[in-house]
């Protein structure tokens, strides 16, 4: 099935076409945020894993079917086609999840996965989940009786444990007891960073996948203070060292089939990135797939970027993939020093700089 890549006679650019993508892991927000950024995912994405840390958060079917009916409202407002975008929501995990809830979800047909923040790892956490196998075993009995992927922020939040360090840390204090005690738990470690979450995931037992970013495949901690702090380029999990990019860069490429796109994009405002204490999170939404094909094309492999990008995701997830197909074209696109954000603005990853891809217009 995968397409690879076309050499056009001429002066015609070199362009790749998949199947159309999906978004594994994406932050829309809400309210005029929502507005402003929705089109940058639809454009390119046939579905996407919808995050529920929202202020409230999404805890139960009902919030997840009211969240789901304002992205679809936004679509309409945006001008998108009927039917060109669908979210896959999700429930925000927390010590009192209940069981029936988990049911609940299921039957819904909306509800496609279960978060777990750990209680203060990234933004808006706080009513994450304090102690997973001691307060949740219900409700991750309920998932795995009835097929709910949990999806994990893969850190542990104990401040005596090394920032660079946490995602490791996770794996042995909750990966290895979690999969033992649940083995047929579906599991996405979500946004991996290391190359200790990439042997992981491809050594573990059980139905264990992951989702990867661009700005993880491309970037290493060195871009965060390249010229002086780069507020845009933190986000969390942090960018890593570059042996960790390196080994991203070959489970993403690698054809195999547990590892999948998900960009993780979280738009804030501006102002919010800088400042004393500013917020997490890379803007990417806008030029995702384009940052995507550079990464591979870098590699030398653009013919498995299908697999990542189409096919990988709906296969976990037990769905078909996406009718149509998306193309992108070998030709040079600057990236915005700036977007509109509600009534702000978004810096995006990588602003100012020129990508090697752009999508063909349709």
């Amino acid at each position: 099935m995968p397409r690879g890549v076309a050499q056009s006679l001429g002066r015609e650019p070199r362009t790749v076409t998949l199947v159309r993508p999906d978004d594994w892991h994406l932050h829309l927000r809400d309210g005029a945020v929502l507005q402003s950024v929705i089109l940058d995912s639809a454009r390119q994405f046939g579905r996407a894993i919808i995050m529920p840390n929202l202020k409230p958060p999404v805890l139960t079917t009902a919030d997840a079917q009211a969240y789901r009916d304002r992205i679809l409202a936004a679509l309409r407002q945006a001008g998108a086609p009927a039917g060109s975008f669908e979210p896959l929501m999700t429930l925000y995990l927390t010590d009192r999840t209940a069981p029936d809830e988990i049911r609940r979800a299921k039957d819904s047909g909306l509800v496609h996965g279960v978060k777990l923040y750990p209680a203060g790892a990234t933004t808006h956490s706080d009513a994450g989940v304090t102690d997973l196998l001691r307060h949740c075993r219900a409700t991750l009995d309920a998932m795995q009786d009835c097929g709910m992927p949990l999806l994990v922020h893969g850190e542990v939040t104990d401040p005596e444990v090394d920032l660079f360090d946490r995602e490791a840390v996770f794996i042995d204090r909750v990966m290895l007891p979690l999969r033992q005690a649940y083995p047929a738990l579906k599991v996405v470690f979500e946004h991996l960073t290391t190359a200790e979450g990439v042997a992981y995931v491809r050594e573990a037992p059980g139905p264990v996948a992951a989702t990867i970013t661009a700005h993880h495949l491309l970037y290493n901690r060195n871009a965060l203070f390249k010229g002086g702090l780069r507020p845009h380029w933190y986000c969390l999990p942090v960018l890593k060292r570059e042996r960790h990019r390196l080994a991203l860069l070959d489970a993403a490429t690698s054809g195999e089939a547990r590892f999948f796109l998900g960009t993780d994009s979280a738009p804030h405002a501006k102002g919010a990135k800088e400042q004393d204490c500013g917020c997490a999170g890379c803007y990417t939404a806008r030029h995702a797939m384009a940052l995507y094909v550079s990464a591979f094309d870098a590699a030398g492999r653009l013919d498995r970027l299908e697999a990542f990008a189409s096919l990988n995701g709906p296969a976990f997830y037990g769905l078909p993939p996406n009718a149509g197909t998306l193309t992108l074209e070998q030709v040079p696109e600057q990236i915005p020093a700036s977007l509109p954000l509600a009534d702000a603005e978004v810096v995006p990853l990588a602003a100012g700089e020129s990508l090697a891809w752009r999508l063909r217009a349709e």
